[in-house]
Formats: structure tokens, C-alpha cells, sequence
């Protein structure tokens, strides 16, 4: 359990005051407003407490650059690589959604189907109540009579079952003798901002990807083609009326068939993602995240060749004459990965810098992945 320092305190205080506004605007009987409302606080309560939580584990919560405090997605990240904190992927999946509805709405507008709505709605006040017990020994129980909780006419529904019949209505609204384009695109960024449960490049919903999404629903194309990271996401119900916990988690989901660029298959719903977003890490700061010597670190981005500017491990910035390599969380993973393997010290005898005058034999490591070079003539 965290010690509360004072930041953490007010921090937790303005969380608390944020998550009770989000719960009182979801029961609201006034619809004028009510999702932005919701959405609006219950972004800033998960920030807020995250904030807070990173506080009390002496993890700083301020840009070096900018002295200003650091953005949601920046919060996250340091939350699931703090000890104590610990954010799973699929609670971070939760918590960017409801990031990417609320951007939505906030500077322009999206239409969120209410049963989508209220199953994240309860998936969020269950992560909330885990992270305030997991960090502060707390429990929302404290703070909320269980009445308040959000409630709602109807029990959770499957997550697939309401995703399709979103989709089923996209297809209604688009039929061209229905005049319903606008609400269909508004629809529409609703399900892209979804795919942050799996994604989390995908936060950012361009009008591009609405446009490419409105194509493959014209042409008949089926969901699971034109969203197919959805299908990768199921939800997880237990308990009844107000104890009920919702938790949204990652399956197996369907394949997916990944294509050239002169391909005749068009896909329907390629998202294009901000680069310097996805490959955020510099090489010291991906050998530091990893916890892996950053010399050590060079010999393992030797061996799975992790400098090869492939756009998923690696990516290489080109600013006039200068050249720098930037690294995604697939290099990451590669790198702990190798950490937590038992040959990281073959790995480094295999790709170290070798002695004046020698070279090096091939590596021979399982899952070598450096090119072989030819010895010098």
C-alpha cells in the first residue's frame, strides 16, 4: 500500500469529486448533455487517480521538458510499469476508451450507444474500486453508498452482441433512403475510439478512418472485417443488480490478413497513427525501461534486429541531416522478454562489441535475428 503524500491526497480528493459528478450524470433523467458530462469527469477521475497513485510510488508525474504534468496516455504507461500499480493491458484498453470518447466529444461529437456506454461505464467504477484498493487500501465503498453506483434499466449485455447490433444500425442510418450520414459518422467514431481497447495507437479517430469505414459498410462488408480489433474483446459479468462487476478483457478474437499495398482487396478500416506517438522511446530510454544494461541493451537490438525501421519494432525519424531511431512497446516487450529470459548473457557474448582486431563469430542464440555478416577480406 502506498503512503499518501500531500499531491496524492488532493489528488485523490479531486478524483473522488470527479467520479461522484460522472455517477450522479449517468443516473441524471436529463439526457441534454448527459454523455459528455459522464465522460468528461470520468476521464479526469482515472487521470487524477492515477496521478495520484504514481505520486505515492515516487514516480514523477511532471515532463522534464515541459515541467507540466504528463498526459493521460503518458499516465497509463508509467502506471503499468510501476510496482504496486501494475495497470494491465486490458484495464488500460478501459481507461483509453473512455480517453477517446470524452477527446470526442469534447472537441467535436460522437454518438455512444447507451448499453456500449453503461458496460463501460461499470467497467470503469470496477477498475476504479480495484486501483483504490490495490494502492491505497481503500475501497469505493467508502466514499459512495452503493445506491449511487450506475445503474440501468436493462443487465449488461454481451460486448460482441452490442458492438454488432451498433454496427447493424451504422448500416440502417447509411442506406441511401435514409438522409442519416451525419449520425452514422458520429456512430462511427464511437466504434473507432473502441479499438483503443487493443490498440492503443488507435485513440486518435481521424476523419479518414471514418470515411474508409463508411465505405466498407456501404459495399456490405461484414463487422468483423471492418473493425476486426473488436473482435478481439469480450466482457466479463459476474454479480447482480448493484453489486454487479463488469471487467472487458482480451480473447482470442479472429484472425487477421494482413495485405500488400498494390493488393486488390481493399481493407475497410486501416488506421493511421501518429508515428512519434507509437515509437516513443529513445535507445537509453528502451534499455532504462526495460531494467536490461544499455550496453546489453545494444546486443539485444543486434539480436532481434530491432533496428531494422520495420514500423513495428523501430522507426527511423529524418529531420534534414539528422537520423534518430525511435522504438515502439513491441521493442519493449522484446526487450524484457530477453530479460527475463535465461540466455541474456549469451546474447550479449554473441552481439558484443568485439575485441581489436577479431570478429565475432554468427550468432547461433535461438531466435537470432541479426543478419549474418561475412568476414572481412
Amino acid at each position: 500500500m502506498a503512503r499518501m503524500t500531500v499531491n496524492a491526497r488532493e489528488l485523490k480528493r479531486k478524483s473522488l469529486s470527479s467520479l461522484r459528478t460522472a455517477v450522479a450524470g449517468f443516473n441524471s433523467l436529463d439526457n441534454d448533455g448527459r454523455t459528455t458530462a459522464v465522460l468528461l469527469n470520468l476521464q479526469h477521475a482515472f487521470e487524477m487517480l492515477l496521478k495520484a497513485s504514481l505520486d505515492s510510488a515516487k514516480v514523477t508525474v511532471f515532463d522534464k521538458r515541459s515541467e507540466k504534468s504528463i498526459s493521460f496516455e503518458a499516465a497509463i504507461r508509467k502506471c503499468q510499469e510501476t510496482p504496486g500499480i501494475k495497470v494491465s493491458d486490458g484495464d488500460a484498453g478501459t481507461m483509453r476508451v473512455i480517453d477517446a470518447w470524452r477527446d470526442a466529444e469534447q472537441h467535436w461529437y460522437a454518438t455512444v450507444d447507451e448499453g456500449l456506454l453503461y458496460l463501460h461505464v461499470r467497467a470503469a467504477i470496477t477498475l476504479y474500486d480495484d486501483l483504490l484498493d490495490k494502492v491505497f487500501g481503500e475501497r469505493l465503498g467508502d466514499h459512495l453508498p452503493a445506491r449511487v453506483l450506475p445503474i440501468s434499466a436493462e443487465p449488461p449485455q454481451d460486448f460482441q452482441l452490442l458492438v454488432d447490433r451498433e454496427y447493424a444500425r451504422i448500416a440502417e442510418l447509411l442506406h441511401p433512403k435514409r438522409r442519416g450520414r451525419g449520425e452514422a459518422h458520429s456512430r462511427i467514431r464511437a466504434l473507432l475510439a473502441m479499438e483503443s481497447h487493443t490498440d492503443p495507437d488507435a485513440a486518435e479517430i481521424r476523419e479518414a478512418d471514418v470515411r474508409r469505414v463508411e465505405r466498407g459498410v456501404k459495399s456490405g462488408k461484414p463487422r468483423a472485417q471492418v473493425f476486426p480489433k473488436l473482435s478481439t474483446v469480450g466482457s466479463s459479468v459476474s454479480g447482480e443488480g448493484l453489486t454487479v462487476e463488469v471487467k472487458l478483457v482480451k480473447t482470442g478474437g479472429l484472425p487477421m490478413t494482413y495485405v500488400s499495398a498494390d493488393s486488390d482487396v481493399e481493407p475497410s478500416a486501416i488506421r493511421t497513427v501518429d508515428l512519434e506517438k507509437k515509437f516513443h522511446m529513445g535507445p537509453y530510454d528502451l534499455a532504462d525501461k526495460a531494467g536490461v544494461d544499455r550496453s546489453k541493451a545494444t546486443a539485444v537490438r543486434r539480436h532481434f534486429n530491432l533496428d531494422a525501421n520495420d514500423d513495428v519494432h523501430s522507426h527511423r525519424f529524418v529531420f534534414g541531416s539528422q537520423k534518430h531511431m525511435r522504438y515502439s512497446d513491441n521493442a519493449l516487450k522484446k526487450m524484457k522478454d530477453a530479460k527475463e529470459s535465461l540466455y541474456l548473457d549469451d546474447i550479449w557474448n554473441a552481439h558484443r562489441p568485439p575485441l581489436k582486431g577479431k570478429r565475432l563469430p554468427p550468432c547461433t542464440q535461438p531466435g537470432c535475428l541479426a543478419p549474418i555478416h561475412t568476414p572481412a577480406q
